[in-house]
């Protein structure tokens, strides 16, 4: 029996397959990388060597060429990890910066760069926020500049995720300063002179996965380290970006369901009043509205998905899926650990680090108040 009615074989397979690795190679071990601030290379390793980053890939460079249900159905397994921090390293490496790649590299850059992205030698970041630019990507500041047959780069990017510990980042900077959107991208492998990682960040949550502050002092980078083409690096990235909202929502319904059936769990054999929690009404209720809303989420990501493999413009369903959706996570995760009582605040109970984890997904990949402008302006009924 497939999960949903956009479930294939395959992606059935993809799913099980993803859930069963992070249950024996991710969830035993997270909390020993939670306080090393690293998933260790040689998981992903693992998973590289078992096709788990080539989803997307298309199949002349090694991959199974699938679309957005596969990431999807991918994300959503990865939650059940119950380990945020790793789901995210998985997915900006897979799903937020190959998808560049996969989408602008010439033919030399993919047959140079995507068998070591798809083996997990090579780990990639996405270097798009900075210190006074998040989901506003048009107002960076980092410029790229002609210099002889190659570019020179100049800036600061924060809230970089595995740019600490990966060997390669895709770098967007201003390079038409007449044209708020004239953006481009370039290759900056690891190690590139005057290119470094100025602190590793000290998040709330999300804490096996590392997080750096970069900073590029007079980079310079060849012509043939340019991604895409010159000054459409932001329409480019854009083609990207309901992926990206996407994934965090699928791996926040992963985590929110382990959330929901630990905390049922929790709450049928905790004694009270003379019997168990989930004989009060007022939890059993929840806990039930809980799954209920979950259970929309989840639809509603794999048809926003359906409608993108389809062709069709999904931005106002995936923006609105996104809203809704990780507002949802949190408010599960909220419930989760109210049930829990006082063991819910505890540091050894799994709940209270997936509620931390689930904070950032109302802001991450598009804080919720500029998703719902993006369905509002969708909205409008013409005169």
């Amino acid at each position: 029996m497939h999960r949903n009615i956009y479930m294939t074989d395959e992606l059935q397979a993809i799913y099980d397959q993803t859930v069963e690795f992070v249950t024996a190679e991710v969830t035993p071990h997270g909390d020993d990388w939670e306080v090393e601030g690293k998933v260790p290379r040689e998981v992903l390793h693992k998973m590289g060597a078992l096709g788990m980053f080539g989803l997307r890939a298309p199949e002349e460079h090694g991959g199974l060429g699938l679309g957005m249900l596969a990431s999807a159905t991918f994300s959503e397994a990865l939650g059940a990890s119950t380990f945020a921090g790793f789901d995210v390293t998985v997915l900006v490496h897979t799903d937020m910066a190959a998808p560049h790649l996969i989408n602008s590299g010439s033919p030399e850059q993919l047959e140079q760069w995507m068998p070591t992205v798809l083996s997990g030698e090579t780990i990639l970041s996405i270097g798009v926020s900075e210190p006074d630019a998040g989901s506003d990507v048009a107002g960076m500041r980092t410029s790229a500049v002609r210099d002889g047959d190659g570019w020179r780069i100049n800036g600061t990017k924060t809230f970089i995720t595995n740019a600490v510990y990966g060997d390669m980042t895709i770098v967007a900077a201003k390079t038409d300063p007449d044209n708020r959107y004239g953006i481009t991208t370039f290759l900056v492998p690891k190690g590139t002179e005057g290119f470094s990682v100025a602190k590793k960040l000290d998040k709330h949550g999300w804490r096996c996965s590392d997080t750096a502050e970069l900073v590029l002092d007079n980079v310079w980078v060849p012509d043939s380290q340019v991604l895409g083409t010159v000054h459409r690096g932001f329409y480019e990235t854009m083609k990207n970006f309901q992926n990206e909202r996407m994934v965090l929502i699928g791996m926040g319904v992963g985590a929110a369901q382990a959330a929901i059936d630990q905390t049922l769990a929790y709450v049928q054999q905790r004694p009270a009043f003379g019997g168990h929690l989930y004989d009060l009404g007022a939890i059993r209720q929840r806990m039930a509205m809980n799954q209920a809303r979950l259970d929309a989420v989840r639809a509603a990501m794999y048809h926003a998905a359906w409608v993108g493999d389809a062709g069709g413009d999904n931005v106002k369903e995936m923006s609105g899926v996104k809203a809704f959706g990780a507002e949802t996570v949190m408010q599960i995760m909220y419930d989760c650990v109210q049930f829990h009582g006082g063991m819910g605040y505890m540091r050894e109970t799994p709940v209270e680090r997936m509620y931390r984890d689930a904070r950032i997904l109302p802001i991450g990949g598009g804080a919720t108040e500029v998703m719902l402008e993006e369905v509002a302006k969708r909205s409008i009924v013409a005169a």
